[in-house]
């Protein structure tokens, strides 16, 4: 069955009115999961709060201990221009990465087949030691670095297609020979890295301005398939960003619901080949409401099978 993990702290995080990472994603996500029948074929759980330790297998002990310190227990404060802390916010990013890793152990344990936390705020522009991009902690990162440290893995694969580059997921696994990242993404485009990587475990998919379905299929194909194939991944973390949709005005890629299935499908079926169906997946970016639940649900159709 599948799981999908989430907690109404991660409502919580208040970003302010004008922001697009904002409450309304996740209520989007429930509410056409529910319009969807696919209540029926999910288990949902409450994600745990992540302890400081576990935060830190991934990020630096000292930003970790600073963002404790400075939360903010009324207002709100800023960790980057982009990044805002509320007194609602390190609960939700606690819950964010608590969620990566009760995933983990539900798989790890067959508790669960494939899993997917729909959780805020995102993670994968948070790098070792900064908070970026809407990212308080990585959470995929934390995730991952948990399932290394507990269960003893070697080869575990992140996948990115996100239309921004996960460049903080590339900061903390870029020299970690047992991660292999795979990243597709807009360039040139925020936060403008990615495309001059050179470390034998990062496989990055620089799209141009308007890609569309066919393009980004091909891209994948050629370069992902691959490289995940030849590293035979013992698990599977799947960094799930919608923003790459055609409506949705955050990017230039047209992208739509049968790309994302088809990509997930592909995804699954080396999971089930390598890695016996190991699946995480986490929501990152997506910011039209309509575009971003069809476009979830369609993934989680896929990770059905």
């Amino acid at each position: 069955m599948l799981a999908v993990i989430s907690h109404s702290d991660c409502l919580k995080h208040d970003v302010g009115p004008m922001h697009p990472e904002n409450a309304s994603r996740l209520n989007a996500i429930n509410d056409q999961i529910i319009m969807s029948g696919m209540e029926f074929v999910i288990r949902h759980y409450d994600a745990p709060l992540a302890a400081p330790e576990q935060i830190k297998l991934a990020h630096d002990p000292a930003y970790v201990d600073r963002v404790f310190k400075i939360a903010p227990t009324e207002g709100s404060i800023e960790l980057d221009g982009d990044t805002v802390m509320s007194p609602g916010t390190l609960n939700a990013a606690l819950r964010a990465s608590g969620a990566g890793i009760m995933g983990v152990d539900l798989v790890m344990k067959g508790e669960a087949g494939p899993v997917f936390c729909a959780i805020r705020p995102p993670g994968h522009h948070a790098e070792y030691d900064k908070a970026m991009g809407f990212c308080v902690f990585n959470n995929i990162a934390v995730a991952a670095a948990y399932a290394l440290k507990e269960y003893g893995l070697d080869r575990i694969a992140i996948v990115d297609f996100d239309v921004h580059h996960g460049n903080g997921t590339e900061d903390i696994f870029k020299n970690e020979p047992r991660v292999l990242f795979c990243s597709s993404f807009q360039h040139p485009f925020y936060p403008f890295t990615g495309h001059e990587s050179d470390t034998a475990n990062l496989v990055s998919v620089p799209l141009r301005a308007s890609t569309d379905g066919p393009a980004f299929r091909q891209a994948i194909s050629e370069h992902w398939l691959p490289a995940l194939e030849a590293f035979k991944p013992q698990f599977i973390f799947i960094s799930a960003g919608f923003d790459a949709h055609i409506s949705d005005d955050m990017s230039s890629l047209s992208l739509t619901e049968a790309d994302y299935s088809w990509v997930t499908q592909e995804l699954l079926a080396i999971a089930q080949k390598h890695a016996k169906g190991r699946i995480v997946s986490m929501l990152e970016g997506g910011y039209d409401l309509g575009s971003l639940a069809r476009s979830v649900v369609s993934h989680l159709k896929a990770l059905l099978g």
